[in-house]
């Protein structure tokens, strides 16, 4: 995202992505999301035949393949940085967003992992503060660099005692 107009990064700021694991986690969860549709599609399908329901059926594997494409582009914006003060997390693409939160402002760290997270060895960090809307969500790590970097966070955030 260098160049977007919303970097205040120094250009030797190192992003950390996340695991391309994230990819099938979200496209299955996709696909999941997408039974209804295609039962509905099925039933238009078999009471309905003609060109309504090949249209239905186009549109609708037109708007899960479009769909698609973005959940692997969204996956591959996802980073975070760690820097002296403060930890940058961005993500988006067609709306792009960076958040920036100090350590000293955290208040604490969760890591979760639902259950396709759990099947593909992954899992979110969460970062709370005292303002809901600045709390900022890293998903798709390994669980050890998870647990790496909630650690480290919360260190940091006792140092800074204003938080955690």
């Amino acid at each position: 995202m260098t160049g977007t107009g919303i970097d205040p990064w120094a250009a030797d700021t190192s992003w950390h992505p996340v695991s391309g694991k994230l990819v099938w986690v979200r496209l299955i969860g996709l696909g999941l999301g997408a039974v209804p549709l295609l039962a509905g599609v099925a039933l238009l399908g078999a009471f309905a035949s003609g060109p309504a329901a090949a249209a239905a059926s186009a549109l609708l594997v037109a708007l899960l393949g479009f769909r698609a494409v973005m959940v692997v582009r969204a996956v591959h914006s996802w980073g975070y940085a760690e820097r002296e003060q403060e930890l940058l997390v961005r993500h988006g693409v067609m709306i792009r967003r960076l958040s920036i939160v100090p350590y000293g402002r955290m208040q604490f760290v969760d890591v979760s992992a639902g259950p396709l997270e759990r099947a593909f060895g992954l899992a979110t960090v969460q970062l709370h503060t005292a303002a809901a809307v600045s709390d900022a969500v890293i998903p798709g790590l390994e669980p050890q660099a998870a647990t790496r970097l909630r650690d480290r966070l919360a260190a940091l955030g006792r140092t800074r005692s204003e938080g955690l």
